[in-house]
Parts: C-alpha cells; structure tokens; sequence
C-alpha cells in the first residue's frame, strides 16, 4: 500500500471548519506546508495570536481527522500565530489601586493607593520553600505548560525537591500532565495538602473546581486565588516551586510578580517573529517589577525525522537564541518538535519521566541545570553581601 500524502492530508482537512465558520481551514489558507514522516503527519494552523487558547479545539480537530486516515500512524499539529491583526496588543491594564484579597467567596473591598513594587527581598516568602521560579510566555500556544511540567521534573531529577503550582486560573493543566484527580485535603488550619505525583507537589485550580465550570472571575479575585494557592498551602521543605504562569501579561502575572519574591522567570517562545513579539512583552514587565529574567527556551525549535534522523526547522529556527543575545539574557536551549513530547504530556506521563534515558530529557535537564545554577548564584551573591557581625 502507498503511503500516505500531502493531497490526502489537505482533503480530509477541508472538513475542518475555519475559526468563524466562514469556510474550511485549507480554503481560508491557514494550514501550513504538510510533512510526513514514517507515516506521521505533522503541520500548523494559523491562528490569531489572542485566540490561541479558544481554538486549540480547532487544533483538537484537524489532528483527529488525519489520525483516521488510513496508514496514519500519528499526528502532530501546532497553533501558530498570524501576524495580521496581532502586531499591536492592547497595552496592560494596571489597577490604579492594589485591592485587598480575601478568601474566596468574599467581598474584596479596595485597598490604599498602589505603592512602588516591593523588592523580592521586602515581599512575604512561603515557609519552607527555598526559591520560586515563573515559567511565562507573552502568548498561547507555545507549549508553556509541557515546558514548565518537564522544567520541574528535571529539576528533581537533577536532585531537588521540587512542587509546581499551576497559576492558570482559566486554563488549569496540571491535572492532566501529571494525571491527578481528586480533591486535596485541608489540614490543620486553612492550610491544605498539596496533591502529589511523580515526586512533584502539585497545586492548581482545577483540584478545586470542576473542568467544566466557567471561570468568570475579576482581578482581585484572580489575585485572592493566587495567593491563597500559594500560602495556605502545605508545601514542606522544597527547593524550589516552578510556577506555571498564564500566557500574557495580565492579573495573574502581575500578582505573581509584585507580590511574590520571584527568584527569576523563564520565558518560552517559539522561534516565529510574533512569538518573540510577544515574549518581549513578558520579558519587559519582569523587568520594570525587578524580577531577574533567568533566560530564553526556544519550544518546537526543530524536527528529527525519526526514519531518516534529518533535521527540519519546520517553524524556522534559532529566534529566541538571536533574541536572547540582542536583549541580554542567557539562552537556555532548544526543545525539539516531538509527538512523543504532546503524547506524553497528553498521556499525564511526561517524557521526562517517561523517557528518563532520551535526548529530549536530557536537553530538559540540561535547561534545568542552567536555571539552578543561576538561582545558586543568586544566593551565593546574597549570602556573601549580609553583613558579618563580630562580638568583641
């Protein structure tokens, strides 16, 4: 039997319909050039940047229907930004006053006008927790989430006791990437056990409410939510909490970053122009509340052909590395673009404990290794500036 072709692919696409229904995603020219690989087809749509996350159905859809093609072994397809329309964001909105938080449930009365962002050392730490790391991405759809999950287990393979809390209020992952259910227990107190796997202590909106309740919640409700998750809950000693941040730039990642001694953040980009576009926007608002930018991973960097092992920069390549070395920051590497990374991920397996032997775990790990050496400096630099005190 032949194998399967690019034709074949883009006619059983034309089934899909596009965004806003007004024709079938290959017509309204959103796929991008198809590639097949030892039976496995992998391809993107392209999407308005601001609507990544409501069309990964979209993206759900056209992966299911090349998957029932016949001689299809597997699919991988990506959402992709579209540059009409996206260059120009609306800018950040920033509350004029830092509302006052109370437990969820409550009313949330506004507080006195908002003062300069404290220090990292002048916000209030979590007991027991040695440094927090923010994982954030200016967009959607640049595999945030995966990175973060597979940021944290290499750091616990690399030897560190490690916890993640998903900070995505709309759009928890966590419970899926790690395979988690249930509801976590609340001990002494308000404070409440952390859910737990694969050696990782978990925390994340979706353990407290359904997969199918909307989530219509304002700011200072996101901020409530936020902080609870973080401080009324039962950590224990960790070295490090990984913090899955929502995509962009808004009440979530500001709580995060003004409220919360961040010991650094790692921003995840595609090698596409737009998503540096965007990244830009993340690494700035680090910058202007002072929290160190501890580096650039360029996600869904390359394809290896895995009949042939040629390599094929399918979304381009090498742009977050160029950006990371106009703007300064360190670059922290290049994940591959693998079915194996979404089948894991999707599976609640994650490759980096799934494939503790792989080349993609140890890229991770390599990445996780240049994050701790820099939080190590960090303490290392702090330590050494603290005043000695002689008694005489």
């Amino acid at each position: 039997m032949a194998g399967v072709t690019k034709e074949q692919v883009l006619e059983k696409l034309k089934g899909v319909r596009g965004p806003d229904m007004d024709g079938n995603i290959v017509d309204m020219g959103l796929v991008s050039d198809v590639f097949i690989s030892d039976s496995k087809v992998y391809f993107s749509i392209t999407v308005p940047a601001e609507r990544a996350r409501e069309l990964d159905p979209l993206r759900a859809a056209a992966e299911r229907v090349v998957k029932d093609i016949p001689g299809v072994k597997g699919a991988m397809v990506a959402l992709t930004a579209d540059k009409k329309g996206t260059s120009s964001s609306a800018p950040v909105q920033r509350p004029a006053a830092a509302p006052s938080h109370s437990h969820a449930g409550h009313s949330h009365a506004p507080a006195a006008p908002a003062q300069r962002t404290p220090t990292a050392a002048a916000k209030a730490g979590i007991p027991g927790v040695g440094a927090i790391i923010a994982v954030a991405s200016g967009k959607g759809g640049v595999g945030k989430s995966t990175t973060s999950v597979n940021l944290a287990l290499a750091l616990k393979a690399n030897g560190l006791r490690v916890g993640i809390l998903d900070a995505d209020i709309y759009g928890p992952s966590m419970p899926r990437l790690l395979k988690i259910s249930g509801r976590p227990q609340q001990i002494e107190g308000r404070m409440i056990r952390p859910m737990e796997n694969y050696g990782l202590k978990v925390m994340s909106m979706g353990f407290l409410v359904d997969e199918e309740v909307a989530m219509i919640w304002r700011g200072p409700m996101i901020q409530s939510a936020l902080l609870q998750m973080l401080r009324e809950v039962a950590w224990g000693d960790l070295d490090v909490l990984v913090v899955d941040m929502p995509p962009g730039t808004g009440d979530a990642q500001l709580t995060m970053a003004q409220q919360v001694p961040l010991a650094g953040a790692v921003i995840v980009s595609t090698p596409q122009d737009l998503a540096l576009i965007d990244a830009r926007k993340g690494l700035a608002m680090f910058r202007k509340v002072e929290v160190p930018v501890l580096g650039i991973v360029e996600n869904m960097s390359y394809f290896i052909a895995p009949d042939t092992g040629a390599r094929y920069d399918i979304f381009g390549h090498g742009g977050a590395r160029k950006e990371a070395e106009r703007i300064g920051v360190p670059f922290l590497g290049e994940v591959p673009l693998t079915i194996g990374i979404r089948e894991t991920s999707d599976a609640g397996t994650p490759v980096v404990v799934s494939e503790p032997d792989s080349e993609i775990t140890r890229v991770y790990r390599d990445i996780a290794r240049k994050v701790w050496d820099q939080i190590a400096a960090q303490k290392a630099d702090t330590s050494r500036t603290m005043p000695n005190i002689v008694f005489e």
